[in-house]
């Protein structure tokens, strides 16, 4: 069995070699070969279409929990509409697709097996026309049409598989020596999976555009957006003293000089039925008024501070700390990642005071250095506790009918005392949203503006309410980075 995932075999041979124990699959009811929709060779699958459907109808549910629908059913429409053009030109035209905007400032776009693709909001701000937001729909279904979700998950439960079969035929494979050269060899054939699937996807997001009559050239101009934030981030990381742990998300494999890259899209062209639209116009009235960043109801980073208009607080966490905004609490993270503090709220119920709450409801009944404390009006507890081992900062403090729970901890308890200042001081920063803080907690929003002659992205910063890297963040939106001007009487994005 483990020859079939033999590094240096071609795609062809792994997939034949695939098939060949497919029938030993088949007698077991659990996989085959089945005619690719796109290309109409044989690909090793081990679920049917009706699987695959389902597979899509359970998880869509999940997705739209984790990240949330975005609020703007006339932006949902108009990317319906572009999603199903090239729908309608796909190779699978019997299925039912759903594009669906999330509510996420996260840079990305993603797709499920049976028609269900997703974009954020977060990735729709820097595109800059309709042909973009095409090109990155087009990618997407691409990966449906060529049932690539279902290929990589037949191709990782065929190893899984394999290594159980095996197991029982050959005992020496039990040992846990052989299940891990078996992971890797399996592994080695999924990282191959991916690579071709990406390209592939590639190939059929252009033949779409074409076809629907879009610039197929506008993927090239999505990867140089993606790249060009990349780069920025980058250069934020260093900034803040921070390692950068590069970038791993759409269209991630390829540089837009790409040669096989450029070699798919220049081979569209043959499926071209006019010039190729661009419609920068267009998209930009359906973006105006999107959320840019954090909304109001996920809460506000700004720098170093938070900000939560529904439910009123605010809190400050050390400099130059990386701010994770989770659904369900807030982690900042130190520059150097050894340490890290995290923040949850929950509802109270009896009258406890925040010494009882650690005790009873976190359940935390040994606390170290434990006082009680008022900060900004607000009644607290602090105290150190072991967590397997580990130690660290557990607090209290309530607002409201809220108590929020504070956790800090290092890498090492060595390296403990070294940090616990900077928990302390964000416990006790915690405070009501002040008048003042108000406008810092309200979203910002993407207004499209025309150039005026006396306009420039300095000035434009200025007048901005993005708080981090303004004129970089700018011309990002609008195609510029890392050097660009505006020009006078075109259509730009501000943000306000």
């Amino acid at each position: 069995m483990i020859d079939v995932f033999v590094q240096g075999s071609t795609s062809h041979d792994r997939i034949r070699s695939l098939c060949l124990i497919a029938g030993a699959l088949l007698f077991l009811g659990l996989g085959g070969c089945a005619t690719n929709p796109v290309t109409g060779d044989q690909n090793f699958v081990m679920f049917g279409e009706d699987t695959e459907l389902e597979m899509g109808r359970t998880n869509h549910p999940k997705i739209i929990a984790e990240y949330g629908r975005y609020d703007d059913e006339q932006l949902q429409r108009y990317v319906q509409s572009v999603g199903e053009k090239l729908a309608s030109v796909s190779h699978r035209k019997d299925l039912v697709y759903r594009f669906t905007v999330l509510d996420s400032p996260v840079i990305n776009a993603f797709a499920l097996p049976g028609g269900y693709v997703y974009i954020t909001r977060g990735l729709m701000a820097y595109l800059n026309s309709e042909a973009e937001l095409a090109a990155v729909l087009g990618h997407e279904i691409g990966h449906v049409t060529a049932r690539h979700g279902v290929r990589q998950q037949s191709a990782a439960q065929a190893a899984n598989i394999g290594y159980t079969l095996g197991s029982i035929l050959i005992p020496e494979l039990r040992n846990a020596g052989s299940q891990n050269i078996f992971n890797m060899l399996g592994g080695a054939l999924l990282s191959g999976y991916g690579r071709e699937h990406e390209l592939e996807s590639d190939r059929l997001g252009a033949e779409y555009l074409a076809r629907a009559g879009y610039d197929p050239h506008a993927m090239i101009d999505v990867i140089t957006v993606l790249k060009n934030q990349e780069i920025f981030a980058a250069v934020e990381a260093k900034k803040q003293g921070r390692e950068y742990q590069g970038y791993h998300g759409l269209f991630a494999s390829h540089p837009d000089n790409d040669t096989r890259l450029q070699g798919v899209v220049a081979a569209a062209d043959k499926y071209k039925v006019t010039d190729g639209k661009i419609d920068r116009t267009a998209y930009l009235d359906h973006i105006a008024g999107m959320t840019f960043g954090d909304s109001e109801e996920q809460g506000i980073r700004s720098e170093n501070h938070f900000y939560h208009l529904a439910m009123g607080f605010a809190v400050d966490f050390p400099e130059k700390w990386h701010i994770n905004n989770n659904p369900d609490s807030l982690q900042a993270v130190a520059p150097d990642g050894k340490a890290v503090v995290e923040m949850g709220a929950a509802d109270l119920n009896r009258k406890l005071t925040p010494e009882q709450f650690i005790k009873q409801r976190l359940k935390i009944t040994t606390i170290r250095s434990g006082q009680s404390f008022n900060s900004h009006g607000l009644d607290g507890y602090t105290g150190i506790a072991l967590a397997q081992d580990k130690t660290v900062r557990v607090a209290v403090v309530y607002l409201k009918d809220k108590a929020y729970i504070f956790f800090g901890g290092a890498e090492s308890n060595t390296l403990f005392s070294s940090y616990d200042q900077a928990f302390i001081n964000t416990i006790k920063s915690l405070h009501s949203l002040r008048e003042d803080e108000i406008k810092l907690a309200q979203e910002l929003k993407i207004q499209i503006l025309r150039v005026g002659k006396n306009d420039n992205y300095a000035s434009w910063a200025k007048q901005s309410r993005i708080s981090n890297s303004p004129i970089e963040q700018l011309r990002l939106l609008n195609g510029d980075y890392p050097n660009g001007e505006l020009q006078s009487g075109q259509l730009a994005k501000q943000v306000r």
